[in-house]
C-alpha cells in the first residue's frame, strides 16, 4: 500500500507520539491520522496545526487503521488492549514507544495480540514534555528499537521497518528481552548512579551551600540526568527490575574493587581501571542518537570587565545562531572556560565555536 494512503491511529499525543505523528504528516502528507488522548488541549493543538486529521473519542474509531501507536503511559496502553483486540483487523500493525517492554509484552500475550504487535522504542528525548514540545524531526536519524513479538509475521516486521526508514529513523531489531537489558545498562542504571552521586554530595552539604557552588562544572555535567522526572523513573525501574538490579550489583562490585585497590595501594589496578574506562569512553560515537540526550555546549574565557559577557553573547546572536542558555562556571577543574553557551544542536554549537575563535576568544574543546 502507498504510504500516503495509510490510516494511522495515535493513542497519546505527548512528546513522542506527537513527534512521530508530525513526522508522518511531513513525510506522508496525505495520511489520515486519528488522535485519541485524555488531554483535550493536546488534541486541540494537534488538530489546529494539522498534525492529526481527526479527533476520536473512542478506541473503536480506530478499527480501520493500518497502524495503531500506543503512546500513552504503559498502564493506560494496557487498559486499552481489550478494546483494541475487539476492533483490530488482520493487516493492522500495533506498536508502542515505551522504554521498557516486559509489562506491555505480558499484556499483549494475555490479550492474544501477538500476531499484530511489534514493539518500538525511538531513542530520543527532550528536557520538555507534552505535545507542545513535539517536532517533526525528533526521530530523524535516531536509532529506533524494533522488538517483534514471537508470532508476528516477518512481512509485517519488514513493512514496519520500511515505514520507520521512510520517516528517517534507523530501525534496529532486537528481542524484547535484549532491548530491556540494553536500555538498563545504557540508560536506566546510569540514571540511578547519577542520582546517587547527587544524593551523596547533598548529604555532605552544609548551611552555606558551598558544595553546590563548587560542584558546578564537571560534577553537574556527569549528573545532569539526575534532573529527570522522578515519577517516570519510579515506573521504569519497577518495570525492569531484574536487569537494573543485576547491573547495579555489577556496578557495586566495580566500586568494591576500587576500594580494595586504594586500601592495598594497588597503583597498577587503579591505573588500569581509569585507562580502560578512558579508552572505551573515547570510542563512543559523538552523535545525538543515544537514549540519554546530549548537551551542545561551548566554553570560553571572557575578561572580567564591563559588558564582556554581553558582547560575547551578542556576537552569537548577531550571527543568527540560536542560543539556548548561558551560564557562568567558577569551578574550572576540567579546564573549561568560565562562560558556558548552550545550543539546541551540534551544528549551532560548532558554528558558534568557529565564530568566537575567529574573534580571538579562547575556546575550550570537550
Amino acid at each position: 500500500m502507498d504510504n500516503n494512503q495509510l490510516c494511522i491511529g495515535f493513542i497519546g499525543l505527548g512528546l513522542i507520539g506527537g513527534s512521530i505523528a508530525k513526522s508522518i504528516r511531513r513525510v506522508m502528507p496525505n495520511t489520515e491520522i486519528l488522535g485519541f488522548d485524555v488531554d483535550q488541549q493536546a488534541l486541540s493543538l494537534a488538530q489546529s496545526d494539522n498534525t492529526i486529521t481527526k479527533i476520536v473519542t473512542s478506541i473503536e474509531a480506530m478499527k480501520d487503521c493500518d497502524y495503531i501507536f500506543l503512546c500513552a503511559p504503559v498502564h493506560y496502553n494496557i487498559a486499552y488492549l481489550p478494546i483494541i483486540k475487539r476492533i483490530i483487523h488482520d493487516n493492522c500493525i500495533l506498536t508502542d514507544v515505551g522504554s521498557v517492554k516486559s509489562d506491555i509484552y505480558m499484556a499483549i500475550n494475555d490479550n492474544k495480540l501477538e500476531d499484530y504487535f511489534i514493539g518500538g522504542h525511538p531513542m530520543v528525548g527532550s528536557e520538555r514534555s507534552g505535545f507542545e514540545a513535539a517536532n517533526d524531526r525528533l526521530i530523524e536519524n535516531a536509532y529506533y528499537f524494533v522488538t517483534p513479538s514471537a508470532t508476528v509475521a516477518e512481512q509485517k516486521v519488514d513493512k514496519f521497518r520500511t515505514f520507520l526508514e521512510d520517516l528517517g529513523s534507523i530501525p534496529i531489531i532486537y528481542s524484547p528481552e535484549e532491548h530491556d537489558e540494553i536500555t538498563a545498562y545504557i540508560s536506566h542504571i546510569p540514571h540511578v548512579i547519577a542520582s546517587s552521586l547527587v544524593n551523596l554530595v547533598a548529604g555532605k552539604e552544609d548551611e552555606s551551600g558551598i558544595l553546590k557552588q563548587l560542584a558546578a562544572g564537571g560534577f553537574k555535567d556527569i549528573t545532569r540526568i539526575a534532573s529527570s522526572n522522578p515519577v517516570v523513573w519510579e515506573h521504569i525501574l519497577l518495570s525492569n527490575p531484574y536487569n537494573v538490579v543485576t547491573g547495579l550489583r555489577q556496578f557495586n562490585d566495580e566500586i568494591n574493587d576500587m576500594i580494595t585497590y586504594i586500601e592495598t595501594e594497588n597503583a597498577g589496578s587503579i591505573y588500569d581501571f581509569f585507562d580502560h574506562a578512558k579508552d572505551y569512553r573515547n570510542s563512543v560515537p559523538d552523535h545525538p542518537t543515544g537514549v540519554i540526550r546530549m548537551n551542545y555546549d561551548v566554553y570560553l574565557d571572557i575578561p572580567d570587565e564591563p559588558n564582556a559577557l554581553a558582547t560575547a553573547v551578542s556576537h552569537v546572536g548577531n550571527a543568527g545562531i540560536n542560543l539556548k542558555n548561558i551560564g557562568i562556571t567558577h569551578n574550572r577543574e576540567d579546564n573549561e572556560g568560565v562562560l558556558r553557551l548552550s545550543f539546541y544542536d551540534k551544528e549551532s554549537a560548532n558554528d558558534a565555536a568557529k565564530l568566537l575563535k575567529n574573534l580571538n576568544y579562547q575556546i575550550y574543546e570537550r
